[in-house]
């Protein structure tokens, strides 16, 4: 199977991607909005075309579970903005990973996961994977070489990586995981979203977002979503039809109404978030600031070699520990507390309370979820109203 990296420029539409996230996923239809096909099967002439529908598997019109014309669409704006061969969608991230998992690897097997994750998928991979008989390792992805050590054993099928990752923006370097000599590789692109990032270009096989997050960008979308060779994308179809984490032609839908302004609402975002994070790191008020765009972020130099912009997304931690974010996110007036990212309000959560809670100390402590830790999530609101509803929130914990 080749590198994704050796068909990668020939994948990539001669057009901006900006153009890209308007033209396509169209199919040749004349409407300008995307039709819904809400039917969960599909008549034939008799048993023969029944049969050859069944044969036909993901490019037949037989079953909804198997494929569906709207979620389809869905799946080629995907892979036309990855630089992909094709993509599959799932009904969301985590029934994605899960798929990938189970459709890659056997009992004895080995994968490789950086610690810095969000919080279902290391539950997902100390709880159901390793009870499937599957070993798992856990790397610091900000240690050059990590991860590449750690794939050093004769099972190891797989590596997964978030880059930025859930919920302080560590990043891991594409440009390793690309060449290392392992069966598979994925990454979660979420926060990045495919224009901010291109994980298939550094040679990783493939690339997988939470789509309920800025590829929907409206929550009102629950999917996932990845994209990588066609020959790979077809081996881990055949298990996602038996898992049956299928994508809804509603979500798909709604997800394709979110790819149309994709480029103009992540530009926006991504540059309030630059805004506020430099507000609150020359502010005092924080203990530390993660975002990839500040100089001051210790893998800064890495962000700029494999991202464009730098994410919607930033982290903030401050002194006082919960009781002190209680007391801000209380204070918060518009900005809203919600656990989700990449819509158009600004969210904030509390990580160890919410997205990574449950989890152990170790665990906790390698995600960087502190207790002090917020994920702040930039909406489309001005920043200067979301700057003043912040200032009014530190001087609430100070308090």
């Amino acid at each position: 199977m080749r590198r994704p990296s050796q068909q990668y420029a020939s994948l990539v539409a001669e057009k901006n991607r900006d153009t890209t996230a308007i033209t396509t996923g169209r199919n040749g239809a004349r409407s300008l909005a995307s039709d819904i096909s809400t039917s969960t099967t599909w008549s034939s002439s008799g048993l023969d075309e029944t049969h050859n529908e069944a044969v036909a598997g993901r490019r037949s019109k037989l079953y909804s579970r198997y494929t569906n014309p709207t979620v389809r669409q869905f799946e080629t704006a995907i892979a036309e903005l990855e630089g992909a061969e094709d993509a599959l969608a799932f009904g969301s991230g985590m029934g994605a990973l899960a798929s990938v998992v189970f459709a890659l690897c056997s009992p004895g097997d080995h994968i490789v996961a950086q610690q810095q994750l969000y919080g279902g998928t290391i539950a997902f991979l100390n709880g159901p994977v390793r009870r499937m008989g599957i070993n798992v390792t856990f790397v610091d992805a900000t240690v050059p070489g990590s991860f590449t050590e750690a794939a050093k054993t004769p099972r190891t099928m797989l590596v997964i990586a978030e880059t930025p990752a859930n919920p302080a923006l560590a990043l891991a370097d594409l440009a390793e995981l690309g060449a290392i000599a392992v069966p598979f590789t994925v990454v979660d692109s979420t926060f990045a979203t495919p224009m901010s990032q291109q994980p298939l270009a550094h040679g990783v096989n493939l690339s997988l977002h939470s789509a309920t997050k800025g590829i929907g960008g409206h929550n009102d979308a629950l999917l996932g979503v990845i994209a990588g060779e066609a020959e790979l994308i077809d081996a881990i179809w055949a298990y996602s039809v038996l898992h049956g984490a299928t994508a809804s032609p509603y979500d798909a839908h709604n997800a394709l109404r979110g790819i149309r302004t994709l480029p103009v609402r992540h530009e926006r975002q991504c540059a309030t978030a630059m805004q506020l994070a430099t507000w609150c790191e020359l502010s005092g008020n924080c203990t530390t600031v993660y975002y990839p765009g500040l100089a001051s972020h210790p893998q800064h130099e890495l962000a700029t070699r494999q991202m464009s912009s730098f994410g919607s997304v930033f982290a903030i931690d401050i002194p006082g520990g919960i009781d002190a974010c209680r007391t801000f996110i209380s204070a918060l007036q518009l900005v809203r507390p919600a656990t989700s990212l990449g819509g158009p309000e600004t969210l904030i959560c509390h990580p160890a309370t919410s997205t990574h809670f449950g989890l152990d100390e170790e665990s906790l402590t390698g995600a960087l979820a502190s207790d002090g830790l917020m994920r702040i999530s930039v909406g489309l609101e001005h920043v200067d109203d979301l700057r003043n509803d912040l200032a009014a929130a530190f001087a609430a914990s100070r308090s």
